[in-house]
């Protein structure tokens, strides 16, 4: 069985669990009220502690708006939104970015946010102080070993596209975010695990799902009180995917995959087991297919509505190929393809807010702002990117807006990659997404494929982008477009 795309689950058993707790809060709560530490921020919407709640309920669906309205009115101000759980401070603008970039861990904790936020424990069966040594695998030789590994990723996006979308005379139909799911799945696991597994109908179906699941499972706990947490989970589906005692491996690639990588860098020996290796790869695969389908088909959504680009894209490809062949150092050649890819992910970044941290000990701002222990801070990186000050035109799409930044001598930090105060797509700082120099090439070589390949339109040649679905402040591709392909002839 294929796994759903992601939203087709999510809004109604969110919608079950919002109404539920909703009820359940006010009558809990309408009796007492509390005085919170962040009483003297503004905030956006309503404040009390019962009103509060009708603008979580708006979070839920409309997050991106409220956020909006929020930088809008306090931009380069820290203000607060009420969630179901918890309140949340919101930061925007260089100076608080590099305020948040420069707090040390042991203040300001992506760790214990992330923890939190994704309720691991119930989740993917750890504790949330149980290391992330696999970041460090991903940051070093999973991106390392990409270019000695290039024609492994090349050759499963050929034979992915080939069974997924064959290239035809006639138009052939697919829905879009689930056949780019299949087809990054497997290509990002013939680099994690190598031929065959990648392949296998059962392993793809187990990280796809497990991807899902996760998704799912971490936005239902979110929407229920920490002591509710623990009972709302009843499928631990680690423990049922490690019960056969085998470890993911390649079988033709040696001691040169992923599991070897995270051997290589783990330090503790209780990192050294089945159930641990196991529930690495399936973390490492989340967040490999959850984001970046997700970033794919966001572009391809945006050439199929913009034509006028596909030329000066196909041209580029064809050239940077013909110097270089199918190379990682081609595609960054690939300077206009970058800039369509960037601004795609600017207008329509999964991320209405990202960076989120948790305070451990009261921290200072640059502008004298005390945010209290124990408070999730977060940054409005969606508004942010769409501030007109930034980006000219800001709502209107411009495939080659970062073009004249990405040709000069310093194209390397100049880049999609480029983590820059203004563009928060992938955070800022260290804690900055380790992954994305492999996404962004596997995006890249999709894109380069699909130009040189395919023509592409919407369903029945619409014009109109796709709405996205909102959760929360997570814009997801609308699950239920379908794009055209057949194969091209303007090659």
């Amino acid at each position: 069985m294929d796994s759903p795309p992601l939203v087709q689950w999510a809004a109604p058993i969110l919608s079950i669990h919002l109404v539920v707790l909703f009820s359940t809060t006010l009558l809990t709560l309408g009796y007492f009220s509390v005085k919170s530490p962040l009483d003297t921020f503004p905030a956006v919407g309503h404040s009390s502690l019962i009103t509060s709640y009708v603008t979580a309920l708006r979070w839920t669906r409309h997050g991106d708006e409220i956020l909006q309205e929020g930088y809008d009115k306090y931009a380069g101000r820290p203000f607060k939104v009420a969630t179901m759980s918890k309140w949340i401070v919101i930061l925007s603008g260089k100076q608080l970015l590099e305020d948040m970039k420069k707090a040390p861990d042991e203040v300001v904790s992506l760790r214990q946010a992330v923890a939190e936020t994704m309720h691991v424990e119930y989740t993917l069966g750890r504790k949330p102080d149980d290391g992330c040594y696999h970041i460090d695998t991903v940051r070093s030789p999973l991106t390392r070993h990409m270019i000695n590994k290039f024609d492994d990723i090349r050759d499963e996006i050929v034979q992915s596209f080939k069974e997924y979308i064959p290239p035809a005379k006639d138009w052939v139909t697919v829905p879009a975010f689930e056949t780019l799911m299949h087809i990054i799945c497997r290509t990002s696991n013939r680099y994690f695990v190598g031929l065959p597994l990648c392949r296998d109908p059962g392993y793809r179906v187990l990280n796809e799902r497990f991807t899902h699941d996760v998704a799912i499972s971490a936005r239902i706990i979110n929407s229920f009180p920490d002591f509710m947490k623990p009972w709302e989970v009843f499928n631990n589906r680690l423990k049922d995917h490690t019960a056969s005692g085998k470890i993911p491996r390649a079988t033709n690639q040696g001691e040169n995959d992923l599991v070897s990588w995270l051997l290589d860098t783990c330090t503790e020996s209780k990192h050294r087991s089945i159930d641990d290796l196991t529930m690495r790869v399936l973390t490492v695969n989340f967040a490999a297919i959850h984001t970046t389908s997700m970033a794919a088909t966001q572009a391809l959504f945006d050439l199929a509505i913009h034509p006028e680009y596909v030329m000066e894209l196909r041209q580029e490809v064809k050239q940077a190929l013909a110097e270089l062949g199918w190379t990682k150092a081609a595609l960054q050649r690939m300077h206009k393809v970058d800039s369509f890819l960037k601004e795609s992910q600017r207008l329509n970044n999964m991320g209405g807010m990202l960076m989120t941290r948790k305070t451990l000990r009261e921290w200072r701002l640059s502008d004298g702002t005390i945010i209290p222990a124990g408070t999730f801070v977060g940054v409005a990186s969606g508004a942010m990117n769409k501030d007109e000050r930034s980006f000219p035109e800001p709502h209107a799409f411009k495939g080659f807006r970062f073009v004249n930044e990405t040709v000069r001598s310093d194209v390397a930090s100049r880049g999609m990659a480029t983590l820059d105060p203004e563009y928060v797509v992938f955070g800022y700082g260290r804690h900055a997404c380790p992954g994305r120099f492999f996404a962004i090439n596997e995006i890249k070589a999709i894109l380069a494929h699909v130009l040189l390949n395919y023509d592409i339109q919407l369903e029945n040649g619409s014009t109109v982008r796709p709405p996205n679905v909102v959760l929360e402040t997570t814009l997801l591709p609308n699950p239920n477009a379908r794009m055209m392909f057949r194969r091209t002839t303007s090659v």
